[in-house]
């Protein structure tokens, strides 16, 4: 399994920061890789869907009156990342880099439920993606 380096994560994550026009030097988040089984269990947890899933983005909220630049946290999950990029017919990194930046963006608020919503977040992404010499992953 082929699995980014703590310094190829950062990159990805500032240049998705950067991207959606957020200071990155200010941003603290935690990017955590787990097994299957792992984030199964956190999927059931907390979006009550069954078996495990690429990236889970858990943003956090400030107390009311204190602002921190804490973002959240990212949970990958590297075998399903790894089966994906199979079967997408992407290099293992480039499908990293989408989960990544997907994830962060998540963090930052955006979503992909309502279809003008979607359309804005897959144009970053993919903006994003093209910047860091990443291909349209969709």
């Amino acid at each position: 399994m082929e699995l980014p380096s703590g310094e190829r994560i950062e990159v990805w994550v500032r240049a998705t920061l950067e991207g959606a026009d957020y200071g990155a030097d200010e941003a603290e988040l935690t990017v955590r890789v787990v097994d299957l089984e792992e984030s199964a269990r956190l999927n059931r947890t907390y979006r009550h869907k069954p078996g495990a899933t690429n990236v889970l983005s858990f943003p956090f909220e400030n107390p009311p009156g204190i602002v921190l630049p804490l973002l959240g946290d990212l949970v990958v999950c590297a075998p399903v990342v790894e089966k994906q990029a199979v079967q997408q017919h992407k290099t293992c990194m480039a499908h990293w880099a989408h989960m990544i930046v997907h994830g962060v963006l998540h963090l930052l608020g955006y979503d992909h439920i309502e279809p003008q919503q979607m359309q804005k977040m897959e144009t970053l992404e993919i903006s994003i993606l093209a910047g860091l010499g990443y291909d349209n992953p969709y």
